[in-house]
């Protein structure tokens, strides 16, 4: 029996996402469970979060002395990871900036990153994926039908990083991610586990016969390996810090001739059309819905502002979609009519195919008995 539709009244999160439920006053469980975690979270007290920073800092510092670098920043180009590594530098830390091509940048997104590295004075390694095999990659993840065909990015992005931090000797990744404008729980489906490079080689193999060669790949092994075994840490830097999103754009455009994008991630070409047009039309998932949501349950934005900001078309205009389309299928190399049948399929869940899932859920919940253990002693 399918549900009737309904929108939050605090936020903008609606019935797309299937375990979303509201209370009496058509509140719903996101925002609601979103300000639950900030409220008991470090970085909503000024004062604990002023001391969590200082001691981050001294770690950083002494951790990378007569070194190099003493801190990696990944950088997208987009506004977070742009003010993390601005604010490492102001805060004194050395950083090398780590930044992941895999073929479908934005001129402003390098544009972005240029102007920033070279105003702070520090120093770029860019990763230039093979496009070759990231593209049959990209073909295996259509044909299977599964719907986090960003699983590439982000994977070959987080073990770019790891492996040069390793490279470097640094143990510090202090990235753009946060609370703030990302702390709002996934729904269910709508994406996959980050770390799953069994399901990566999995789909690689059973759609084209493509061998993972030169691709960046990190498991749950590595990841375990990485920050158990060598502890190099990943930090969601952002989170020590006061941070507004719309504030550190005005610093950004006037201090670092900033420009910026209209929706969250879209410094990928493929990422804003996969975002603004395949998600909804092939899953019926508008991630402005998240985004947008964790900025009003932030405090970062108005609700009215917010439901503008889901209205209509993800684009800024349907000119800029169809140009965005027929650079799609032209790199693809897809027509019209494969796209069109593409988008016509049902989805699959990646859970249809081998994946890493069990094996990380086994090792998140023994982590936390561990930790809770500990506590109890």
């Amino acid at each position: 029996m399918s549900r009737s539709y309904q929108v939050c009244t605090r936020c903008v999160m609606d019935t797309s996402a299937r375990d979303i439920v509201f209370d009496t006053q058509g509140v719903c469980n996101y925002c609601t469970e979103f300000v639950r975690r900030r409220d008991h979270a470090q970085h909503s007290d000024a004062a604990r979060r002023q001391a969590a920073l200082n001691a981050l800092l001294t770690r950083v510092k002494a951790a990378g002395r007569r070194k190099r670098y003493d801190c990696i920043v990944g950088v997208s180009g987009g506004v977070d990871s742009s003010w993390a590594l601005v604010q490492t530098v102001r805060l004194g830390l050395r950083p090398l900036a780590v930044h992941m091509d895999n073929g479908w940048n934005t001129e402003l997104a390098q544009s972005n990153i240029a102007n920033l590295v070279r105003t702070l004075g520090v120093d770029l390694y860019t990763h230039v994926i093979n496009w070759h095999e990231y593209r049959r990659l990209m073909q295996a993840f259509f044909d299977a039908d599964v719907i986090d065909v960003e699983l590439l990015y982000d994977n070959a992005m987080l073990a770019v990083n790891y492996r040069q931090a390793g490279q470097h000797g640094v143990r510090f990744i202090l990235a753009g991610t946060n609370h703030a404008t990302e702390g709002m729980r996934m729904p269910p489906g709508w994406n996959s586990l980050k770390f799953d490079k069994r399901n990566i080689k999995a789909l690689a193999r059973r759609f084209g016969a493509v061998r993972l060669e030169t691709f960046p790949a990190i498991g749950t092994l590595g990841y375990v390996m990485y920050e158990i075994v060598r502890r190099i840490r990943w930090f969601s830097f952002l989170d020590y810090l006061e941070y507004n999103k719309f504030a550190a754009l005005t610093v950004l455009e006037r201090e670092f001739g900033y420009k910026p994008y209209p929706y969250k991630h879209y410094e990928s070409i493929f990422t804003r059309f996969y975002q603004g047009w395949i998600l909804p039309h092939k899953f019926g998932v508008d991630k402005r819905r998240l985004h947008l949501s964790a900025l009003v349950a932030s405090g970062q934005m108005t609700r009215d502002e917010a439901l503008q900001g889901v209205g209509g078309l993800a684009y800024p205009s349907p000119a800029a979609l169809e140009e965005d389309k027929q650079y799609f299928v032209k790199k693809m190399g897809w027509t019209q009519d494969d796209l069109a049948g593409y988008v016509a399929r049902p989805g699959k869940p990646h859970s249809a195919y081998p994946s890493e899932r069990p094996l990380w859920t086994f090792l998140v919940a023994f982590y936390r008995r561990f930790i809770e253990r500990a506590k109890g002693q």
